[in-house]
């Protein structure tokens, strides 16, 4: 029995930090991975695919966002088990009806707790969430289900084995050893947007396409191959197009500083990266100067979106620095008593520090020209 898991697609994501551009580039990717997702399971032979839980990033998403869905599982012959989770939970009236009313034979939404034969004696029993937030677990309900004849049973559910929200949180909690518990050839499970392996029977997919910065693997979907009584083998399979990028540097000088970026943009796809950096060292203003525009100027246009975080690199005015603008006048005496503020401290040396560095950053900007 060969299937595809997958879980929190979380169509409809705003993407509200980012331009228009890099928003609606994001979102058509995660209508692209339902593509990808259809075209690996033709692939590999696997006629089923598992989505557990937040197909939708709301429950009440726009009618172009759910036939966008529709229509790109129509386009593979796979079957689609379509499960809801905190995000788009099921209840009368909602979103999922809105689906059913459009969705053909080739899609299940699984809106009740009770176990499907997807293949004779193949069962999958699932625990879709009908709140955003459970108290209880919702597998639970597993072990009372009745699978006459099963050869393997599979389970589909949406939460957290492990806390991954607030300390001490416990809503949507399940059982880390719910497999066992129930019986469970395989365990698929949503929530965790990366994937992530529980024990040999239970694995989170993570979503097809990242959606945050929290780690640099792409998104990923996860081929399962289960024989009746032994482990399944589990192989995630890349889907996702962008990848986002957290790095920090320390630099002192814009020759070590230039060696990161280029190391970097070779090692990378720039235009389907997100790059998140942050610099700290201390440097002469005109390096840091040097640092922020390359960043500016070259790197930010090439990479799809970059957040600069430089709180932490300091440029201090070197003797040249100060000489360049000791010959300019008034602008010379400004840039001296910035300096003095600078090195005796105080509330004010931040803001002297500041205007020192826009005032070097004009001038050189009026040297060029």
């Amino acid at each position: 029995m060969k299937l595809i898991h997958t879980a929190d697609w979380q169509l409809g994501k705003p993407y509200g930090r980012f331009e228009p551009e890099v928003r609606a580039a994001l979102s058509e990717a995660r209508f692209d991975a339902i593509d990808a997702i259809g075209k690996e399971a033709a692939l590999h032979g696997a006629a089923h695919v598992l989505v557990a839980g937040d197909v939708f990033d709301t429950e009440g998403p726009e009618d172009r966002t759910i036939v966008q869905a529709i229509s790109r599982m129509e386009r593979h012959a796979c079957r689609w088990w379509l499960l809801p989770g905190n995000h788009d939970f099921a209840r009368n009236g909602g979103l999922w009806d809105r689906v059913r009313h459009r969705a053909g034979s080739g899609i299940t939404i699984l809106a009740e707790a009770q176990p499907h034969e997807i293949e004779p004696g193949i069962w999958l029993l699932p625990a879709p969430l009908t709140h955003r937030h459970n108290l209880d677990d919702p597998t639970e309900l597993f072990d009372s289900m009745e699978t006459p004849g099963s050869r393997i049973r599979i389970g589909l559910a949406h939460g957290s084995i492990r806390d991954f929200g607030t300390q001490g949180e416990t809503k949507n909690q399940i059982a880390p050893d719910r497999a066992r518990r129930s019986s469970l050839d395989y365990l698929a499970l949503g929530d965790w947007h990366g994937t992530l392996n529980i024990d040999a029977r239970t694995w989170y997919a993570g979503t097809p396409e990242t959606d945050r910065f929290q780690r640099d693997e792409p998104g990923h979907v996860l081929l399962v191959d289960i024989a009746e009584g032994g482990d399944p083998s589990v192989t995630p399979i890349r889907t996702g197009r962008f990848q986002w990028i957290r790095r920090s540097w320390t630099v002192n000088d814009q020759a070590g500083f230039d060696a990161e970026c280029d190391q970097l943009l070779g090692s990378i796809d720039p235009p389907s990266t997100l790059l998140e950096l942050s610099l700290a060292g201390i440097t002469s203003l005109t390096d840091r100067v040097g640092m922020l525009g390359r960043l500016e100027n070259d790197v930010g246009h090439r990479v799809r979106y970059l957040d600069v975080r430089s709180g932490d690199l300091v440029g201090r005015p070197s003797e040249d620095d100060l000489a360049s603008l000791s010959v300019e006048g008034m602008l010379g005496v400004a840039a001296a008593k910035l300096s003095a503020s600078i090195e005796t401290g105080g509330a004010d040396a931040l803001i002297a520090k500041r205007a020192l560095e826009r005032l070097f950053v004009e001038y050189s900007r009026e040297d060029r020209a």
